[in-house]
């Protein structure tokens, strides 16, 4: 029987030393190797990677300089318009008031001269005043109304409002807003046409007599002496609304007065009636 270990590795590394006493009965030492590392990628994997031809390369740099120029074409025709439009005298109004809600455009400090910033302040001081006369007058009437006078008062005093807050900004505050801003006799011509009739109106309201408009639709003088005899309440109510109504009409007076002395003293009104003399002559011919 073989003392051969079947077990024992015959190509295993042997520690021996040689200057040991048992140098050659000394057991094999186990192997010190340790095994791989897994792979960090398979190594059959392939991997695509694109590579772009010089015929690509041009192709997209023609594709890239062709967009430049489309671009740089399209700026230069913008500014050709917008050159155009301010040779023109055509000024592209973007709305901005009131800051929380615009619905118009409005911005005196930048586009009025500074001479004729005043007046145009106070304009737009009784064009909000004149919308401020017309919602107490709802008030006021639908209070009367209340107290038994009827709806047909309160019916029109809604209509007011409806014509006269949007009407009066395109009638008359508009184009003195643009007759300011661009000087022109033809715009101030219309203004003086339209804001005659506003003027006109606010001092019929102050006294709103029962003729034209039904009743006590309007806080004038006159309906709160009638209504004060029979509920103070009321009748304060329509003093208030008297009050309003002819400090509008005071105002508006003194806004037509001025902007009238500044279209006499520019020389608008000359140019206003050769302009007004040219146009009776073409029309004749």
């Amino acid at each position: 029987m073989s003392n051969y270990d079947t077990n024992s590795n015959p190509f295993a590394e042997e520690d021996v030393n040689p200057f040991a006493a048992n140098a050659g009965s000394v057991p094999p030492a186990t192997s010190k190797l340790k095994p791989l590392p897994p792979e960090p990628y398979d190594r059959g994997a392939t991997i695509d990677i694109p590579l772009d031809t010089s015929k690509d390369i041009k192709a997209k740099e023609k594709e890239l300089q062709a967009r430049e120029a489309e671009l740089k074409r399209r700026e230069q025709e913008l500014k050709r318009k917008e050159d155009a439009i301010a040779r023109a005298g055509i000024v592209i109004e973007e709305k901005n008031w009131p800051p929380f809600f615009p619905i118009i455009h409005h911005d005196i400090a930048k586009e009025i001269p500074l001479h004729l910033q005043r007046i145009q302040y106070v304009a737009f001081t009784t064009w909000l005043g004149f919308i401020i006369c017309l919602v107490w007058n709802i008030v006021a009437v639908t209070m009367a109304w209340i107290k038994g006078e009827g709806t047909s008062i309160w019916f029109l005093a809604i209509i007011y409002f409806i014509a006269g807050a949007p009407g009066s900004y395109v009638i008359w505050y508009r184009p003195l807003y643009r007759a300011m801003r661009t000087d022109s006799a033809l715009k101030f011509g219309w203004f003086f046409l339209c804001y005659i009739w506003h003027v006109a109106f606010c001092i019929f309201a102050a006294v709103a007599p029962p003729i034209i408009f039904k009743g006590k639709s309007l806080t004038g003088i006159l309906p709160a002496l009638e209504v004060l005899t029979y509920n103070v309440l009321v009748g304060v109510f329509y003093l208030i609304g008297f009050g309003f109504f002819t400090i509008e009409s005071l105002l508006s007076i003194w806004v037509m007065q001025q902007v009238y002395m500044y279209f006499r003293g520019s020389g608008k009104a000359a140019e206003m009636k050769r302009a007004a003399a040219r146009g009776t002559m073409m029309a004749a011919m």
